[in-house]
């Protein structure tokens, strides 16, 4: 390569990474991006847009099953798990061909290779071609993270999986136990047990989805038992037996072990930055249990050092990473950037039914000494919800009696990852319920039942 000096280098790809890049381009700055594996991270290739696209496949063919109460029918609805699998492989590949040329278009020298900090200022990069040293003012890390592994709990790709292998499985599970309730292990199981695997959940904390308001979680638990899922919580898989074609698992509840049988298991339990091999701690870079130390700013505490995205800690969120991005990169060429709002930054979890959020729960609210209004609005109660067959869900908003200020918005239900976003932009202005009342909600849609939740905060709904 020619050019080894720049302004920017970036260590990895992933959705913070290629678009701190492609910021600190438009801004001037000559920009470099230096990835291992695969252009667009974890995110494009092997994590949130897969599954989503896995997630659509299942949700058709629950549809599917459901063609008479729309008045339509179905002779036999069936599935082809190579092609539901390949389908989500192709929109991960495109995708992450759109990074590529957004990167090539912005005029981004991508290095493909291992980096590591080699002094100050400096990258070196193991490539096929041999070892070559970048260097540059400012460095922003962004290597992402990847899936816990638990002693005794260990992935082998053949009966016990992580996130990859489920996106890529080699066969379809029959009785599978999914290992941790939180956004990725909830997505699998309400994805293999809409096509069929007979599908059991365990959970260390006292309810599913435990980082969700507690009304939320109760009402997404009766959605997935009546799917057929069985949910185990306060309990614990404290070890794997493994045999041909078969798992026990050895599984802690109320002081008492009990064993089952398995054919297949995915491990949810969490990840770890990916922190190993990158000289962090050489340069002086502090960590926190695999992950890097910053401040609002992403600053590491080492002069033009920077760290972004699931490596610099929670929220593990693609959104949460390219937001950080664009601040560091603007921060970079001297703007006045924004810090990250960490209350500000909504969840979303595509399981069926939907589940998002952003703020505080009400529990967290009254715990910090919020005096609050709580309001409440069921899908029944719209018009929409009734209308596309969705009539089980909620939207709930907690505000501050004292003030009117929106503290958190949490929903369950159809397409609430979409709606979200609303009441995302009313805690960025700072909105309060006056704001949110006086709002004009086009009719007929979901998102009026956003409307009445705040109305039924202050006993003003109308349509229930």
């Amino acid at each position: 390569m020619a050019d080894t000096s720049f302004d920017v280098i970036v260590v990895g790809s992933g959705p913070g990474g290629y678009v701190a890049a492609i910021r600190a381009a438009q801004l001037g700055l000559k920009t470099a991006v230096i990835e291992r594996e695969h252009l667009g991270g974890i995110c494009l290739n092997w994590g949130c847009i897969p599954t989503k696209a896995l997630l659509r496949s299942a949700e058709v063919y629950h549809l599917m099953h459901r063609a008479k109460d729309f008045g339509l029918s179905v002779e036999k609805a069936d599935y082809d798990l190579a092609a539901v699998v390949a389908r989500s492989r192709g929109v991960a590949k495109q995708l992450s061909g759109g990074v590529a040329h957004l990167l090539k278009k912005n005029k981004v020298t991508v290095v493909m290779g291992a980096g590591k900090l080699a002094g100050k200022g400096k990258v070196e990069v193991k490539t096929d071609k041999g070892t070559e040293t970048l260097s540059a003012k400012n460095i922003i890390i962004a290597t992402g993270a990847r899936a816990r592994e638990l002693p005794g709990l260990e992935a082998d790709g053949d009966l016990v999986w992580t996130y990859k292998h489920a996106l890529n499985p080699p066969r379809m599970p029959k009785k599978l136990l999914v290992i941790g309730s939180g956004a990725i292990g909830i997505e699998f199981a309400s994805f293999f047990n809409t096509l069929g695997s007979d599908t059991t959940v365990v959970e260390v904390m006292d309810r599913v989805l435990p980082v969700e308001d507690a009304e939320i979680s109760a009402f997404a638990k009766k959605q997935f038992e009546k799917q057929g899922m069985k949910i185990r919580e306060k309990s614990t898989v404290k070890k794997l037996d493994r045999a041909k074609g078969k798992v026990t698992a050895h599984i802690e509840a109320g002081g008492k072990t009990t064993t089952e049988e398995f054919d297949t298991v995915i491990s949810a339990v969490g990840i770890v930055g990916n922190v190993e091999g990158l000289g962090l701690e050489e340069a002086g870079v502090k960590l926190d249990r695999t992950h890097v130390v910053t401040d609002e700013f992403c600053r590491t505490g080492v002069e033009g050092l920077y760290a972004i995205g699931d490596i610099a800690g929670a929220p593990w969120l693609a959104h949460k990473a390219s937001h950080e991005g664009v601040m560091v990169a603007e921060l970079i060429a001297g703007k006045h950037a924004h810090p990250v709002k960490p209350l500000s930054i909504a969840g979303c979890t595509y399981c069926q039914p939907q589940v998002a959020s952003v703020g505080y729960t009400e529990a967290k609210a009254k715990e910090l000494g919020y005096e609050v209004k709580v309001g409440r609005f069921p899908f029944i109660g719209n018009g929409k919800a009734i209308a596309l067959g969705e009539p089980e869900g909620m939207v709930k908003t907690v505000f501050d009696a004292k003030t009117g200020e929106l503290l958190g918005a949490h929903m369950v239900g159809a397409e609430v990852t979409e709606l979200i976003q609303g009441y995302v932009v009313g805690r960025q202005l700072e909105t309060t319920e006056e704001d949110l009342m006086n709002t004009v909600f086009p009719h007929p849609t979901l998102s009026e039942m956003m409307h009445e939740s705040v109305l039924d905060a202050y006993g003003r709904a109308i349509h229930f």
